[in-house]
């Protein structure tokens, strides 16, 4: 029998995940909030794989809580991710890594953007599973390539999020709209969280290149939302990490002023 497959997280993107895998004909197990992972990590301290499917904001207590056998086996799937994320833990193995360019909702299945491009020691894994769903992903060769398409995530989610705070005013909610109608604001949303990204991960971007993505990702889906409910908490966070590095950001900042602080 193969080594089993850890999945921490039965939210909806975990789910397509844990799905893949099952039809892959990987043994799984999942891990929820009752689970003790040092119990489990004794019972299974080889698995294969340990793919972290939390949401952003629990990503880090999650990781300070992985068993001492399973830091070698990590696989990261969350959104707003960088090298600094798991860098800090000083891992024995690189990570397992994957830009997700699918969405799944509750109640409705997934839908791709783009492909979702992954890196790390169970890439090939990770593209064999999601393949027997028809969700394309493909393998990347460096930690360059992944680094530039984490950021080009970030852009897409923070731009549409942020940008999508200011023109739900004028009736406009999809990226498509965003895009023909709103482009010089999304544009300027999308330089500002650009500087936010290199004072992240400390390299500069073609920005261009960055913005072609997002456009690709646009064209994937027209009719996929700009705002989501976590839209202001993105805004904050990136305000926050602003501040730190000391980043002028004048359109963020405009946006939260007053479309954030003032409903505080």
């Amino acid at each position: 029998m193969q080594n089993p497959v850890i999945v921490i997280g039965i939210g909806e993107m975990a789910s397509v995940f844990s799905r893949a895998l099952l039809r892959l004909g990987r043994p799984l197990y999942p891990v929820n909030r009752e689970t003790d992972m040092q119990t489990l990590a004794a019972q299974v301290p080889e698995p294969s794989l340990v793919l972290v499917g939390v949401g952003e904001n629990d990503l880090q207590g999650i990781l300070k809580q992985i068993p001492d056998q399973w830091r070698s086996r990590l696989g990261l799937l969350q959104n707003e991710l960088l090298p600094r994320d798991w860098r800090s833990l000083d891992l024995s193995a690189p990570p397992t890594v994957i830009s997700v360019w699918f969405e799944k909702k509750k109640g409705t299945d997934y839908k791709v953007l783009a492909p979702s491009p992954v890196y790390g020691p169970n890439a090939s894994l990770l593209v064999d599973a999601l393949a027997t769903l028809d969700i394309p992903a493909r393998a990347l060769t460096d930690e360059a390539e992944l680094e530039f398409e984490l950021v080009r995530k970030n852009v897409y989610i923070l731009t549409t999020n942020i940008t999508g705070l200011v023109i739900r005013h004028f009736k406009a909610e999809t990226v498509k709209e965003m895009w023909d109608d709103y482009q010089d604001l999304a544009r300027e949303v999308a330089d500002n969280v650009i500087d936010i990204q290199e004072s992240l991960t400390g390299h500069q971007f073609d920005r261009e290149k960055l913005i072609d993505g997002m456009y690709e990702a646009i064209k994937g889906d027209l009719a996929h939302k700009c705002m989501g409910r976590s839209s202001p908490a993105r805004l904050s966070r990136a305000i926050e990490q602003a501040d730190a590095a000391g980043l002028a950001v004048p359109r963020l900042r405009e946006i939260y002023k007053n479309e954030v602080e003032s409903e505080i």
